[in-house]
This record gives C-alpha cells, structure tokens and sequence, in this order.
C-alpha cells in the first residue's frame, strides 16, 4: 500500500547539521527534516525523531504511521529521550556567526548563552528612532555618533541628553531654570486660587445680602399681620357692642 507523505518542506524541527564542527552520527539525524535531533523522542517501533517532528507529522498524514516502517503511532506511547539529549547538547559546535569572523566553537547547549554575549551577533541599534543593525561589538563605537542617542545627565540632574545638548548642558543652569519654572507655575497657581477665593466671598457677601432682605421682608409681613389682627380685633370689639346696646 502507497502512503502520501505529507509535505515537511516548512519544516525546521531539528538543528541545521552544517553548524556542528564534526558531521555528526546518522543515528542522530532525524529522518522528517533531515537536522541533528531536537528535543528526540522514540516511538514505540523504536525510530527516533525530533519532537516538533513527529508531532507535526502524524498530524499531517491522514494515517498516523511512523513514516519509516509505516507501523502505528500512538502519541501516548512517545517517549521524550532525555539521555541522548544530553549527550547531542555535548556536541561541538561552530558560533552561527562565524560567517561574520566569530572564530568560537562551543557546546550545542551552550549556544544560547553565547549568542547573547557574541561580539559578532547582529542586533538592533538600541537607542529609539535609529534603524541601524550592527555587530555588538560595533556599539560603543556607533554610539559615539549615533544621532538618536541619548542618556540621562550622569550627574543626576534628570536631564536627558543628546550628542547635541550634551557639550552645552550645565546641571546648575538646569536646575536653575526648573526651579524658576516651578517658582512661576506655584505663583501662578496661588494667584489662580485668591481669585477664586475672592469669587467665592463676593458670592457669599451676596447670598448674606439675600438672606438679610428677605429676613427684613418676613420682618415686615409679620408687622403688617400683627397690624391686621389687632385692626380686626378692635373691629369685632366695635361691632359686640353695639349689638349690645341696641
């Protein structure tokens, strides 16, 4: 029976076999991507492949077979080989960036902790705004002219600086003018604030005003109706008695 095999072309699960110094064993070459075992693990019919490979694999083909003996595959019966990882991570091996003059060999599982202090690796120029790419070791010197650098005042002033304003920068001068600017700005808060202070007391001698007009208006409507009871009072006096003389 023909079994269609899946296209790996995409597939990258294993280490590129031209990076390590001596050509490595077959028995360490995964037979899906062609690279030196990457995290190896066994199938129960005893072939070895790159984790990341099989995995892709049997969920590519429409039959989940090992695709060197096409016998099953169950991937609950995949064992993660932790001792032949070891011994691929003593492996010797050439710096990635060797094309670009790193003379360094090291072990497999040392690459990571080199490519973060490899004088040859390209990075990023770190200063926001330049595009630059460059070797590390080329930084300090591209930093000397790098037109986006910049870096606070080593004095500790605050001020940040560029290659622009550094030769005219005087941390007293700063200073002096950020304390004159705050001087300015709490001068302009308080006027701000005796302003409103004055609105509000001009408000409330109004509302005083107010409540004294209409207390003088009560005042005046309880005279007035003291003045009607009393007139009423006499009236109705007036009026018994003369129901009683006649």
């Amino acid at each position: 029976m023909h079994f269609a095999a899946p296209d790996m072309s995409s597939q990258s699960g294993g280490h590129d076999v031209e990076l390590f110094v001596e050509t490595p064993d077959y028995d360490l070459i995964c037979t899906i991507c062609q690279g030196v075992l990457r995290c190896p693990v066994r199938a129960a019919c005893h072939h070895i492949f790159c984790k990341k490979c099989i995995l892709q694999w049997l969920k590519r083909c429409r039959q989940q077979t090992c695709p060197c003996c096409r016998k099953p595959v169950n991937q609950s019966l995949i064992f993660v080989m932790f001792k032949l990882s070891k011994v691929i991570g003593r492996l010797k091996i050439k710096c990635k960036n060797k094309v670009r003059g790193c003379p360094h060999t090291l072990a497999l599982s040392e690459q990571y902790c080199h490519s973060m202090s490899c004088l040859f690796e390209l990075i990023p120029c770190p200063y926001q705004g330049c595009r630059a790419q460059l070797l590390r070791r080329d930084l300090d010197a591209h930093a000397r002219h790098c037109e986006h650098w910049s870096q606070p005042c080593h004095m500790g002033c605050g001020t940040v600086l560029s290659h622009r304003t550094q030769a005219k920068h005087n941390c007293y001068r700063q200073l002096r003018h950020e304390y004159e600017a705050r001087q300015r700005n709490h001068r302009a808060i308080a006027a701000a604030l005796q302003r409103k202070m004055r609105r509000m007391q001009s408000t409330m001698a109004d509302m005083k005003r107010q409540i004294g007009l209409i207390c003088e208006s009560l005042e005046v409507m309880d005279e007035l109706e003291e003045v009607e009871e009393e007139d009423l009072g006499e009236t109705s006096g007036s009026f018994s008695s003369s129901n009683s003389s006649s």
